[in-house]
């Protein structure tokens, strides 16, 4: 098939990207590399858009959390990243999370139903010297087309390590020990298994992580630095005694229904808390919120076992560690996303220097309006640096410092700040308000 894009890359941005450049009727091929017999170190399977960490894209609040926001902005954009999470959706408060082989599988079923897309299971190598490209591989992006955006860029890649969180059989956790609940009841479920630790259990289990066996890194990894959102639990540790209880362990809002007994005699909430988040919709598998690690395997069962409730634990996947590579976004690309020295390439998701499902499939979203613009021969109009998309688009391809550009999730600082009379507690709802308004008045611009 003659086709108008090439799409490299069948993550969450290749996938949105394709979806929103064909249901515009535009011919695209989308090249994946799994499913020739190469995976990447982080891959479980070959299916389009799978998610290799966490099964949430937290919080789908719109009015007081910017990642809800941007899930908000994706929905009115027809995303079929949003679209297919909410057919995957399972029980996780306020925030939104999927069983993922339902959530990949949507993905796929919605793309291959689309006449003017290919899906090709190829490697590709080398960037294209002619046509509209958009490299959408990711984070691993494998080693010798790497090479080529390397020698394109003139540039080397910065890198940072990302850490992937153990699942557990949820039949394998003791219920006895364990008590469902959210943190301060919010809402009307009750969505996390909790865990409960006393002093003594925590600083033993702390102790455990600082002496545990770890991966050890190559000799090419060695100083990659760590992304601060997805931090191993161990490194955590090192920094403090107490670090685990005001982070992934915190045990505030948790009221244990134990309290009252003998193990607990002294206050509403246990010492520390681990706490698991479900991972598919059947409720058969469970992750532990914040436990991503490079511990060694066989040391992972063993000292995860030591938490109370866990015991027996059995575990559908262990944690891991994979290295991850970006561009010098500000430096390297233009305002649309475009390789500035091969402006016919464009970059899409988490290559650019974004961090997190959510603002990966966000970018892929509107690198794929933005080459819908071009093939019109109409001018791009980016959204407004008061939505969620556009602060994250301003982000990426300028406004942060170019010496020192890490991954970054969307947040209220990447915002312009609102009217100084707007009081700090109403600055959130201030900023949502505002962004939606904007968001509304650029929609018309978009093409098709």
């Amino acid at each position: 098939m003659q086709y108008d894009v090439h799409i490299i890359g069948g993550g969450l941005a290749g996938s949105e990207a394709a979806w929103q450049l064909a249901r515009r009727g535009l011919r695209v091929r989308l090249s994946e590399m799994r499913g020739t017999g190469e995976r990447s170190p982080a891959h479980q399977t070959d299916a389009l858009a799978e998610l290799v960490c966490s099964n949430s894209f937290r919080s789908d609040d719109d009015e007081k959390n910017a990642v809800g926001l941007l899930h908000h902005e994706m929905r009115q954009c027809g995303s079929l990243v949003m679209a297919a999470a909410a057919k995957a959706q399972v029980p996780a408060g306020s925030a939104l999370a999927v069983d993922r082989d339902v959530f990949s599988a949507e993905v796929e079923a919605a793309l291959a139903a689309q006449p003017t897309l290919e899906i090709v299971r190829e490697r590709i190598d080398r960037l294209p010297d002619a046509g509209l490209t958009i490299i959408a591989t990711g984070p691993l992006t494998a080693e010798a087309l790497a090479g080529s955006i390397g020698t394109a860029t003139g540039a080397d890649s910065l890198a940072f390590f990302d850490a992937i969180a153990p699942i557990v059989y949820r039949d394998s956790i003791d219920m006895d020990v364990c008590w469902m609940a959210s943190r301060w009841d919010k809402g009307e479920t009750k969505d996390y298994i909790n865990c409960p630790m006393t002093k003594e259990q925590y600083l033993a289990f702390h102790a455990g992580l600082i002496a545990g066996e770890k991966t050890e890194f190559k000799e090419w990894e060695a100083n990659t630095p760590y992304f601060q959102a997805c931090m191993p639990i161990e490194v955590m540790a090192e920094r403090g005694v107490e670090t685990l209880r005001f982070g992934p362990m915190k045990p505030v809002g948790l009221d244990d229904p134990r309290t009252a007994s003998e193990q607990f005699p002294n206050g509403r909430w246990p010492y520390a808390v681990v706490q698991l988040r479900q991972d598919n919709k059947l409720g058969t598998i469970w992750n532990m919120v914040g436990f991503q690690t490079k511990l060694k395997h066989a040391e992972q069962v063993r000292l995860f076992r030591t938490i109370p409730g866990l015991e027996n634990a059995e575990f559908a996947r262990l944690g891991g560690l994979h290295r991850n590579t970006f561009l010098n976004s500000p430096v390297l690309l233009d305002r649309q996303l475009r390789l500035k020295t091969a402006p016919h390439v464009r970059f899409a998701g988490q290559i650019t220097g974004c961090e997190g499902y959510v603002e990966s499939a966000a970018v892929g979203l509107m690198t794929g309006l933005m080459t819908a613009a071009e093939i019109a021969g109409h001018d791009w109009q980016a959204p407004p640096r008061t939505t969620a998309m556009g602060a994250l688009l301003a982000h990426i391809t300028g406004d942060a410092e170019a010496e020192s550009y890490q991954p970054m999730n969307v947040n209220f600082g990447l915002f312009p700040p609102p009217p100084p009379e707007v009081k700090k507690k109403q600055r959130k709802e201030a900023y949502t308000a505002r962004a939606k308004v904007d968001l509304d008045l650029w929609l018309p611009s978009l093409v098709g």
